[in-house]
């Protein structure tokens, strides 16, 4: 309680250099929320989890109570770093698929669904919280409660096995942007011509904005592959960590750590798992173990295809995200 009073008391450079001594309370507060949005859903029946389209059965919502219970005890507990850690895995696995949500209600200003978005939204809010924790814990225990305070080391470039990580990864959405490309501007891919790709979005309820900037020979996937493209290279580069100055009235600050790192964990989070269990998919898919659905293409083979493009490169883009975000976190570390 003594705490809470003296945090009340600080201001808001005070508070968040003295992150370690309130994240506990942040984490404990979030575990109670994420375990009572589980059992709301449960007890109104309403699905959180989806497979594509489908929604999931309803009893799946008891796991977020359980991860709402076991993280309450974690925070509580003043020796518990493995459970933290195991509850922010966890947490990490109920957000997949929060960065497809976000590119769905960018571009079509809804999400599928409301219940999906908020327990993805909350479970990437608790893994963020819960690894806070752990890393407080681990610090306390170190014998050193304050938090660390001292000063950034000089931007830096990342390592040259890190660069050609980085490379690789705008390497694989060369394909899926010309294939979007391709579309947008009218041309016939995978069977598919852009006034077919055109007339399913419509259907589909895809919004102004999407059409627009189709009107205009822009596909908006291809434009947020660009996005990825500059926040990988933001990641690696030195005026990753200084705003250049271009920026105008930024030119020369240093740049908050969460700035890059928030959208490279969730991208590596989601576009990770979602690519490369895709790939092993399309693998038995090529080889006749399962079969793919021609969905909104002609055959199977070229929804094989366009599968194999678009996978591949959220697979290695993921992985070239997630080296970079390691890297970029060890070079920003205060001294």
């Amino acid at each position: 309680m003594t705490d809470v009073v003296r945090m009340t008391s600080m201001s808001w450079r005070e508070r968040r250099q003295a992150w370690p001594r309130w994240v506990g309370y942040a984490t404990l507060g979030w575990a109670v929320v994420y375990g009572g949005f589980g059992l709301g859903a449960v007890l109104s029946g309403t699905p959180v989890f989806y497979r594509g389209d489908d929604p999931g059965p309803v009893e799946l919502g008891w796991l977020l109570v359980g991860l709402g219970a076991l993280a309450t005890l974690a925070a509580t507990l003043t020796r518990a770093r493995a459970l933290l850690w195991a509850a922010c895995a966890l947490s990490a696995v109920c957000a997949f698929g929060l960065l497809m949500d976000v590119i769905t209600l960018m571009v079509n200003q809804e999400v599928d669904s409301g219940a999906g978005f908020a327990k993805n939204a909350l479970g990437g809010i608790g893994a963020v919280l819960l690894a806070a924790t752990a890393t407080a814990t681990a610090t306390a225990r170190a014998g050193d409660a304050r938090p660390a305070t001292g000063t950034r080391p000089q931007p830096s470039p990342a390592s040259r096995d890190v660069h050609l990580a980085a490379y690789a990864g705008t390497a694989a959405f060369v394909p899926y942007a010309a294939m979007k490309v391709t579309w947008v501007v009218g041309g016939t891919f995978a069977g598919v011509s852009g006034e077919e790709m055109l007339a399913k979005a419509e259907e589909n309820g895809a919004s102004g904005l999407w059409l627009t900037l189709a009107s205009w020979g822009l596909d908006a996937t291809a434009l947020l592959a660009a996005l990825g493209v500059f926040l990988l290279f933001g990641l690696i580069r030195p005026w990753g960590q200084v705003f250049p100055r271009w920026t105008l009235v930024l030119g020369g600050r240093r740049v908050p750590r969460w700035l890059p790192l928030t959208p490279a964990l969730i991208g590596a989070a989601t576009l990770l798992p979602h690519g490369v269990l895709g790939t092993g998919y399309c693998a038995l898919a090529t080889v006749g173990a399962v079969r793919v659905r021609s969905g909104d293409f002609p055959s199977s083979a070229d929804a094989l295809l366009v599968s194999w493009i678009g996978l591949v490169a959220f697979a290695v883009y993921g992985i070239a995200l997630t080296v970079a975000a390691r890297s970029y976190w060890l070079r920003t570390r205060p001294s």
